[in-house]
């Protein structure tokens, strides 16, 4: 018993500052712990893989179904790092299927950002982080990390410390991703070289929320002027898809080199404010739609296995994903695969 407690222990240690599991510990918090014991782990005391292989499908299918339109589309899944291993442990059996599925990995808050913005994230926890990471690089993949920190010094330490590692890097000085940092003046390892791959970027501009500009035409030539390899975007701005045109125009760095333009999408929440939202979800919602996220209104995480969500994101010619493929997007950035871990 005391191993079993041991064990999950630890996986709260290190879930507990992801934005599900916060929500989750609170709901747990009023239940006898021994009714914990007995949904979140399995007989021998391991957490309960199959909502991390259910992750593991929907990611693969994801990615077969983009790249069966366009072979070079690039899928990028930030965090749920430990997706890479069968176990979820660094040093157990890896996960071929989903690694070949998938062309890098994304980490938020590596080196700081974990406690709060600006705080030099606990070293126990960038170890734990990086050892998954050092999985991806070891297996052909890019690393594409974000920190959230605004001090100068503390800002040239992520890049250093990514850098170092192998790894492509944002700074981001605002939580809510809304803005082009003012510092560094230029990206780190600024060039004006043609990026036709992740592995030939060396730093990536994440900005998701453009709600801070006038209007898309000002959004649009703000980050179109500036010189990073790789940026992230919202397909949508104020509910309007980004037109092929404008992804093209954001395709050129000021420098007059090629970059990769990829867009975000969540796939383990649902958002209020998308366009598949339906009015009456908020009085009868569907199945597969489960509570609101406390910590971001308006998020409601999903069972991402189902197939009526599914199809929502991929698979048809109204789906998610295919929007962003004709819209001319180089790939797709998946957020919220974590979401197995509110399931265990």
């Amino acid at each position: 018993m005391m191993k079993l407690l041991m064990k999950i222990h630890s996986a709260f240690q290190r879930r507990i500052r992801t934005r599900h599991f916060q929500v989750l510990i609170k709901k747990l918090l009023f239940l006898p712990f021994f009714m914990l014991i007995c949904f979140s782990c399995t007989v021998d005391g391991s957490l309960n893989p199959i909502y991390r292989q259910y992750m593991r499908d929907f990611v693969r299918d994801i990615s077969a179904y983009a790249k069966g339109i366009n072979n070079d589309f690039v899928i990028i899944p930030q965090n749920g790092h430990e997706l890479l291993t069968e176990d979820g442990e660094s040093d157990g059996p890896l996960s071929s299927a989903y690694i070949s599925a998938v062309d890098a990995v994304a980490r938020e808050e590596v080196f700081y950002g974990y406690d709060g913005d600006d705080l030099p994230t606990p070293a126990a926890e960038t170890d734990y982080m990086t050892e998954f990471l050092d999985i991806a690089l070891a297996n052909g993949l890019a690393v594409l990390v974000a920190d959230y920190c605004l001090t100068q010094a503390r800002v040239d330490d992520s890049y250093a410390q990514s850098f170092a590692r192998g790894y492509i890097s944002f700074a981001a000085d605002h939580r809510e991703l809304d803005n082009i940092p003012d510092y560094p003046a230029a990206p780190y390892n600024e060039n004006n070289n043609d990026i036709a791959g992740l592995d030939q970027a060396k730093n990536f501009l994440y900005i998701i929320n453009p709600s801070a500009f006038a209007n898309v035409t000002d959004f649009i030539n703000a980050v179109a002027g500036t010189n990073y390899d790789v940026v992230v975007v919202d397909l949508f701005y104020e509910d309007v898809e980004l037109t092929p045109a404008q992804v093209a125009q954001l395709k050129t760095k000021a420098g007059g080199g090629s970059r990769l333009v990829i867009a975000y999408m969540s796939i383990g929440e649902a958002e209020d404010f998308r366009y598949y939202w339906q009015p009456d979800w908020d009085v009868h919602p569907p199945s597969w739609l489960r509570e609101e996220n406390s910590e971001w209104p308006g998020c409601y995480l999903v069972e991402y296995w189902d197939s009526a969500w599914q199809s929502i994101i991929y698979g048809n010619d109204g789906s998610y994903l295919k929007k962003i493929l004709d819209a001319g997007f180089d790939g797709v950035y998946l957020d919220i695969i974590e979401a197995y871990e509110y399931f265990e």
